[in-house]
């Protein structure tokens, strides 16, 4: 049997519960008729009841020695919100993904987006429409912020409570279900962000059930959840329970683990790698590929090593060194976790090594961390110049496009873009959205909203940012938040996105920028530029970032052949102020004219092509 309630068709429903602190415990269905049905005990705190007569749509609690009524903590839908019943739901859905199967990580363009403030209407199915653009762009993959059932109809998601039950003002199950098909055939895969480090305090009724926390240790959060203690295989099963909900029963092709450094567990298998491979054994039962990724801050590569060689064996993480990297690059911010960032050379470690920060002592956090990941492959590793942390998690939560000219914009693209690693867009980013992204609830607790309120402006204070914070409980802060899409049509934001569009296409069609394996790349630093040199099969690629306010004349040993710039961020063509950058070849050198703020693609073919003794020439 698996957690919840499954309904087995033809009128029964199957019932699991996990209340190793209850004396007693009552099915208490409470539509669409109000009885009382008495749970058996199973063994090792388990309650179990097979029942006849139930459908779909129907409502009940689980009643805990016959006093208190709490919803299922593994509810698959919530309608009535968190402290509502949990309703019975029909699993059964008319698929059309047959034979889908999602491009390899390598090949993927990752697409973060926040369901509610993506579209005007804020749920699953009206993401629907907005999908053939998508992937005109280039996009390969949406990745959900956190949709599990949250209080009220306003939050980020990381404030969920219900692990197995998507949000039902987005659309709940169906909705989901819904606009995962939709994906799928229309070529898109689906990456959900999960949280299973914690949960959120409204609604969060699951330790009256049994020891899901432990005192032992802390978290930002609050308790942090029992992974390693007493009782803890039964709570590793819920959360591993509702990893494998997301894959078999919404098909998403992956997940994305919010955190995982703020996971405690000192446990000799831990609770991480026994979620790798039990998703990796169920994917490989039912024939599909899962890619599982990791968030953390800690620079340890062995969340991404393979099991056999010590490591968790997730297929990649972010990497927070990389937008550190580059923010402080292109704002000048050096304030909170930017100050250990700053110099070129961060930047040009992140593109050599993925991680800045490998063993070294940083400043901010006044110790030394990470360890090396210079010999993985750059498909372990997804990098941004902004995501939903990085927006949000400022006051007034600006995107870039607030905080640096268009010409930077561009170059930070190229940056992500052309990086050798897998890059992930922030929704609107490709356009220049002007919208903030601030943070958001709709608590129905004055003490919890409070509490919020204090909390944000304390995280603020490393920042040294001036003024008060937008209210996380107004409706105001949500619907400032709303994307413009609109934008997308006036210029310059038509100008940005066809130049995604083009960074996106390059990236695909040119062979050295696929070639991700970390021998194929070199990195170097000329002046204020940033250089990676990257070959494939006799081809040669060479990007250049070049971060300088003013112009600035480059010379580079390069090697003979037909070189060509098949991008300058500063052309015309893109708004730029033209009439500068170029590169002339001559005595095995490339000698390059830059703009201030420009991004170039220069491509090699094999040195035979266009031989025939013609003099070097600007291009």
């Amino acid at each position: 049997m698996k957690l919840g309630a499954r309904y087995l068709q033809g009128g029964a429903c199957e019932f699991l519960l996990w209340a190793p602190q209850a004396e007693r415990v009552d099915l208490h269905l409470v539509r669409p008729e109000d009885r009382l049905v008495p749970m058996r005990a199973s063994g090792r705190g388990y309650y179990c009841l097979t029942l006849e007569g139930v459908r779909p749509g129907a409502r009940y609690f689980y009643r805990l020695n016959g006093r208190v009524d709490r919803p299922d903590p593994a509810s698959r839908c919530q309608p009535e919100g968190v402290h509502g019943p949990s309703e019975i739901v029909d699993p059964s859905f008319d698929w059309h993904d047959r034979g889908w199967s999602p491009p390899p990580l390598k090949d993927q363009v990752l697409y973060e987006l926040h369901v509610g403030v993506f579209t005007p209407e804020g749920g699953f199915e009206s993401l629907i429409p907005c999908l053939e653009e998508l992937k005109s762009i280039g996009i390969t993959t949406l990745e959900l912020m956190p949709v599990s059932q949250f209080p009220g109809t306003r939050n980020w998601g990381y404030d969920g409570v219900y692990p197995f039950a998507p949000q039902y003002s987005y659309g709940g199950p169906a909705g989901l279900k819904r606009l995962v098909d939709a994906c799928h055939r229309t070529g898109l895969a689906v990456v959900l962000d999960v949280v299973y480090n914690h949960l959120g305090p409204e609604g969060n009724y699951i330790s009256e059930f049994g020891p899901y926390f432990t005192d032992r240790y802390r978290t930002p959060w609050g308790r942090a959840l029992n992974f390693d203690g007493a009782y803890s295989d039964e709570v590793r099963r819920f959360f591993l329970e509702s990893a494998l909900e997301w894959i078999e029963e919404y098909h998403c092709d992956g997940l994305r683990l919010d955190a995982v450094d703020k996971i405690i567990d000192t446990s000799a298998y831990p609770f991480l790698q026994e979620l790798v491979e039990t998703v990796k054994q169920r994917a490989s039962e039912l024939g599909r590929a899962v890619f599982l990724t990791a968030e953390s801050d800690a620079n340890d590569s062995r969340l991404i090593r393979c099991i056999p060689q010590g490591g968790i064996g997730f297929d990649a993480q972010w990497s927070d060194d990389f937008h550190h990297s580059l923010h402080v690059l292109l704002t000048g911010e050096r304030q909170g976790y930017y100050e250990s960032f700053g110099e070129l050379g961060h930047l040009a470690k992140a593109f050599r090594e993925a991680f800045t920060y490998s063993g070294q002592y940083s400043h901010y956090r006044r110790r030394r961390y990470g360890n090396p990941a210079g010999d993985l492959d750059g498909s372990r590793f997804i990098v941004c110049s902004q995501n939903h942390d990085q927006a949000g998690n400022r006051m007034l939560g600006e995107r870039l496009a607030a905080l640096v000219p268009f010409e930077k914009l561009k170059l930070a693209a190229g940056c992500v873009l052309l990086a050798p690693y897998v890059p992930l867009l922030f929704m609107g980013q490709e356009y220049g959205e002007t919208a903030p992204f601030l943070y958001f609830v709709s608590h129905g607790d004055p003490e919890l909203v409070e509490a919020v309120r204090q909390g944000r402006s304390r995280e603020f204070s490393a920042f040294r940012w001036q003024g008060v914070p937008p209210d996380p409980q107004a409706e105001s802060t949500f619907l400032q938040s709303r994307l413009d899409r609109g934008l997308r049509e006036r210029e310059p934001h038509r100008t940005l996105l066809r130049f995604y569009r083009e960074l996106i296409r390059l990236r695909r069609r040119c062979a050295p920028l696929g070639d991700l394996r970390p021998e194929s790349r070199r990195v170097s630093t000329h002046g204020r530029a940033i250089l990676v040199v990257r070959r494939c099969d006799g081809a040669e690629a060479l990007t250049v970032f070049h971060f300088g306010d003013s112009a600035a004349r480059t010379r580079l040993p390069a090697t003979a052949g037909a070189w060509r710039v098949e991008l300058d961020s500063s052309a015309r063509a893109w708004r730029g102020p033209g009439g500068l950058s170029g590169v002339l070849i001559s005595d095995g050198e490339l000698e390059l004219d830059l703009n201030p703020s420009a991004c170039l693609l220069l491509l090699r073919q094999d040195a035979a092509v266009g031989a025939g003794g013609a003099p070097p020439a600007r291009i």
